[in-house]
């Protein structure tokens, strides 16, 4: 009878040994948890800054595109004034060459 009550016993502190091994691994854990915890929440701030960033850039370039855009409305008409008058004066300077291989050919007409 004493083996059945001293069995007990060593499984008690068996029991109590678990439990303190069971603690230490249990704050390891946490320890560890706590670090990974950490790491993550560092990675989630990180890519929120990244998020804000790109936000920003986004909305800089939104603003340049419809600036850019603007100043392309306010100068499209000038362009095509300009155009317009490229085309009148070429045709001016074909007239005058023109009128100028007239003369000529009639200052060799002159000559002969």
């Amino acid at each position: 009878m004493s083996q059945t009550f001293f069995e007990p016993e060593v499984s008690e502190q068996q029991r109590s040994k678990q439990t303190q091994v069971a603690a230490v691994g249990e704050t390891a854990a946490v320890t560890l948890s706590a670090d990974d915890f950490s790491a993550l929440e560092e990675r989630v701030v990180r890519a929120v800054e990244l998020v804000k960033r790109e936000r920003q850039a986004r909305a800089a370039a939104e603003d340049r595109a419809a600036k850019a855009e603007a100043q392309l409305a306010e100068e499209t008409p000038v362009v095509e004034q300009m155009k317009q008058e490229i085309r009148s004066l070429r045709a001016e300077r074909d007239q005058v060459r023109q009128r100028v291989e007239r003369l000529l050919t009639q200052l060799d007409a002159l000559e002969l």
